[in-house]
């Protein structure tokens, strides 16, 4: 035979291959526990038209097996796979192999188990060439009722799971299905991102619903290596198994032995089916299913589709993961991007920020509050396109850029946006984005003087202690990255003393199909009626009162607070139409 593959130890069944299969003009491959190909004779590469390296470490299943049409074949429809997870000798002709060349290869076929000296199972398979025709319909075992059934159920299954990515709640889904359309009884047992295993659901379905058992829940003993248990070889990624409270009855090999024990005796299950929950390259947890009520036991067919389930969950619940470790370095990222914002004297500022709720977790809304060389204070509140990675990545730029240049040019906010405009399209990533920038500036009289430029942004809002309020409509212009060499103009406003400045985001008051002026009177009426709430609580409850539920946008907010008994300048002659005195 072939040298092995770099990588490929001598297994058992390679051993045995070698001693009788060399010489057999029939095609012959090795299948491991977990459903891998671990050797395969030299007319069998021949036949299959691939090299060892190509087949070794396959999972032959998806690798080799094919519908009449070339398709990818459910493993609950094929006859072999049906033969290897029951652990038992079986021949037919009604599956076709791929190629190396992508052609298909009909085959006659037997599968025959093996059992190795340390507990763990694979099979033979020997096949050759088969005449083409119609497949032995007459060696299907269910009803096409019951193969429908089948069908509607992975259909179902592949369409709950992935309508969600948190993998608590896909875990819930999953029970859900099962329990009682299979079983009595759904165990999910997940290993952690450290390899820690936790038995995270246990599902009775009594009395017509469904319950928790909460107390059969929490952390499990590590995966022994080599142990023959049904769980611990699932644990593994071995193939599906059925399983009984007989297998546990003897001295146990394994702390998750003794916990197997336990569960049967708490649950009364007299069948269980347990498949792997493969992700993509790593065994997630597994998936039980267990009978206490109802009489009859799991068999073969119920395997096929249970590798079936727990292979959709596998890769559904592997994206919830991946999504889960880009959602913690977006956090992160967003964390170490927001400020700590500066203290000044008499004034109060707060601000909060909520991620979108359906997104990664993370997007372009940004605020930031810092001190000028000449004492004055810099308020930004902005947002770049996106909600990922790429639009914190943009906002980071944008925001240390309008650091640099309000920082080293002394000059009104206008004239550093306009700065900012100029470079944004040639140094950043962004593709386009909204801010005001402002300049908060003692007055010699004592009060305070706000100078402001708007790119594109929704704007600020300026609410009296008494609850007047203005929208800070001066000083807007077209946003970031219109690529237009636009004069840029300022907004200029005494602050009244007590009064309130909120800097938001459009996630605040933006609702899809829906105008935005019935978003700011929103805004403006409750933040009118919160204006003497302390500076901390009038955020959060804004934030609970004024963003819409169905909203799927980040949001950040700025708030400012004038200090008290500073004059407040020249009383304005009449309200105008928003309810603003000045």
């Amino acid at each position: 035979m072939d040298a092995e593959p770099t990588g490929h130890a001598p297994t058992p069944a390679a051993r045995l291959l070698r001693l009788m299969a060399e010489t057999a003009g029939v095609g012959m491959y090795a299948i491991d526990d977990r459903g891998r190909i671990a050797e395969v004779n030299q007319c069998g590469r021949q036949l299959l038209a691939r090299s060892a390296e190509d087949l070794v470490g396959q999972d032959a299943h998806e690798f080799l097996h094919r519908d009449s049409h070339g398709g990818h074949l459910p493993p609950s429809q094929c006859a072999m796979m049906r033969a290897y997870l029951a652990g038992r000798a079986a021949q037919g002709d009604a599956v076709w192999l791929e190629r190396g060349d992508g052609t298909l290869l009909h085959v006659a076929w037997l599968v025959a188990p093996y059992t190795t000296d340390d507990g763990s199972f694979g099979a033979f398979v020997v096949f050759h060439e088969a005449a083409t025709g119609v497949p032995n319909t007459a060696a299907v075992d269910a009803s096409v009722l019951a193969e429908l059934d089948r069908l509607a159920l992975l259909a179902e299954t592949t369409t709950t799971l992935t309508s969600t990515l948190e993998i608590d709640e896909g875990v819930q889904l999953l029970a859900r299905l099962l329990v009682p359309r299979l079983a009595d009884w759904a165990v999910v047992d997940l290993i952690t991102e450290s390899g820690e295993v936790r038995r995270d659901t246990v599902v009775h379905h009594i009395d017509g619903a469904r319950h928790r058992r909460h107390d059969l829940e929490g952390p499990m003993p590590p995966v022994p290596e080599g142990s023959p248990m049904p769980l611990s070889r699932a644990l593994r990624g071995a193939a599906a198994s059925l399983a009984g409270p007989g297998h546990y009855q003897g001295p146990p090999d394994s702390g998750i032995a003794v916990a197997q024990r336990e569960l049967f005796d708490a649950t009364g299950m007299h069948s269980v089916a347990i498949a792997p929950i493969r992700g993509a390259g790593e065994v997630l947890g597994a998936l039980t299913i267990g009978r206490s009520e109802r009489p009859d036991a799991f068999g073969p067919d119920d395997l096929t589709l249970l590798e079936d389930i727990s292979r959709r969950a596998g890769l559904t619940f592997s994206n919830s993961r991946l999504y889960q470790r880009q959602r913690a370095v977006a956090e992160t990222m967003q964390r170490h991007l927001l400020p700590q914002l500066p203290h000044v004297p008499g004034m109060g500022m707060v601000a909060r920020y909520r991620p979108a709720p359906d997104a990664s977790q993370v997007g372009g809304d940004w605020y930031d509050a810092f001190l000028l060389p000449d004492r004055s204070v810099a308020l930004v509140i902005g947002d770049v396109a996106g909600h990922d990675l790429d639009a914190a990545a943009g906002m980071a730029q944008v925001r240390n850029m309008l650091r640099a240049f309000a920082w080293d040019h002394r000059e009104p906010p206008s004239l550093v946006v306009r700065r900012l405009d100029q470079a944004f399209l040639n140094i950043t990533d962004a593709a386009m984005a909204t801010m005001v920038f402002a300049r908060l500036e003692a007055a010699d009289d004592g009060g305070w003087d706000l100078t402001w430029a708007n790119a594109g942004h929704p704007p600020p809002l300026l609410v009296t202690r008494d609850g007047r309020t203005r929208f800070l409509d001066e000083g807007h212009g077209v946003l970031l990255g219109s690529d237009l060499d636009l004069h840029r103009t300022d907004g200029n406003v005494r602050l009244p003393p007590d009064s309130t400045l909120v800097l938001y985001t459009d996630g605040l008051i933006e609702v899809p199909r829906q105008a935005i002026d019935i978003g700011l009177d929103n805004l403006r009426r409750h933040a009118a009626a919160l204006c003497r709430q302390r500076l901390s609580t009038f955020c959060d409850l804004l934030l609970d009162r004024v963003r819409p539920p169905e909203s799927t946008d980040d949001v950040a907010i700025l708030a400012v607070r004038a200090p008290g008994g500073a004059p407040q300048g020249p009383p304005a002659a009449a309200d105008t139409p928003d309810g603003s005195p000045f």
